[in-house]
């Protein structure tokens, strides 16, 4: 979860601090203050609202207290709260699991699961009770596509969050739920080598393209000289593969260096990976 959300402000408390309805609709007509759901506004100014994974934190927080105590948040926005990415995942609505065997409903702010959550199943983030992080990764590869849940699951284990035993266990439990068979495949395809959605993504796309699965990482050496991590490494067939994005440059990039350093520190790279007879993929 974010360390410093933007303020968020309840109807209610407002009400109470002396503001009135009326100047409330002002606020929001003349653009001072945004809607996130009824009654919980912040400011617009904020540019932080512009993440959607912050904005979806706050929408969380403002639908939290509405709600009773039996209910724990869960598939993408408990994956929100834990920090880790999504892709092409709505953040919508708040999505929320309640013990319960029935009552499930989709609103217009509210996404209700149903279903059982064992007491360590369910974590705290921030004062927030959330699903655990295994029973997060199964829950999204249960409702969510293929490519979107590996993106998840591979970040939740290369972060640490999870590891395989406890993934395969939270699919063990998860036996029988809808969307089961999606998930084994996941869960079984997932790799926490994997360092990026750009990787996860690609990984995906070698497979579904009949591609033989890569080695992640792979590390190239010359004598004791490392010439390179590679994103993806085929040692059988002398081939590497890079992906290649605006993310992962900037990430290579150090404090005052010119982007253009690094495209050339790049090209250094791979002419060494050339000269020891390998073939170099983007």
């Amino acid at each position: 979860m974010s360390a410093e959300l933007p303020r968020l402000d309840l109807r209610r408390a407002l009400i109470a601090d002396g503001y009135t309805d009326g100047e409330l609709r002002k606020c929001r007509r003349v653009g001072e203050l945004a809607t996130l759901r009824w009654g919980a506004y912040v400011p617009a100014s904020d540019r932080r609202l512009q993440d959607p994974a912050v904005r979806h934190e706050l929408l969380v927080r403002a639908t939290l207290p509405g709600l009773g105590r039996d209910a724990a948040v869960s598939h993408a926005s408990a994956a929100v709260l834990w920090g880790l990415p999504l892709w092409k995942v709505p953040l919508k609505r708040v999505h929320l699991t309640r013990m319960q065997h029935s009552g499930g409903r989709v609103g217009r702010a509210v996404h209700l699961h149903t279903g059982q959550l064992a007491v360590d199943e369910m974590a705290e983030v921030g004062g927030v009770v959330v699903t655990s992080p295994a029973r997060t990764v199964v829950d999204l590869a249960r409702t969510v596509s293929f490519e979107s849940a590996v993106v998840t699951a591979d970040a939740a284990l290369h972060d640490g969050l999870v590891d395989a035993a406890g993934l395969a266990a939270a699919m063990a439990r998860a036996a029988g739920s809808r969307g089961c068979p999606a998930a084994r495949r996941v869960i079984a395809f997932a790799n926490g080598r994997s360092e990026s959605v750009g990787e996860s993504r690609s990984r995906v796309a070698l497979s579904r393209a009949g591609v033989p699965a890569p080695t992640p990482q792979w590390e190239v050496w010359c004598g004791r000289t490392l010439l390179g991590r590679c994103d993806f490494g085929w040692p059988e067939r002398s081939a590497v593969g890079e992906f290649d994005g605006e993310v992962k440059y900037g990430r290579l990039l150090r404090p005052g260096q010119d982007p253009g350093k690094v495209v050339f520190e790049e090209k250094i790279r791979e002419d060494a990976l050339r000269a020891q007879g390998l073939n170099v993929v983007r």
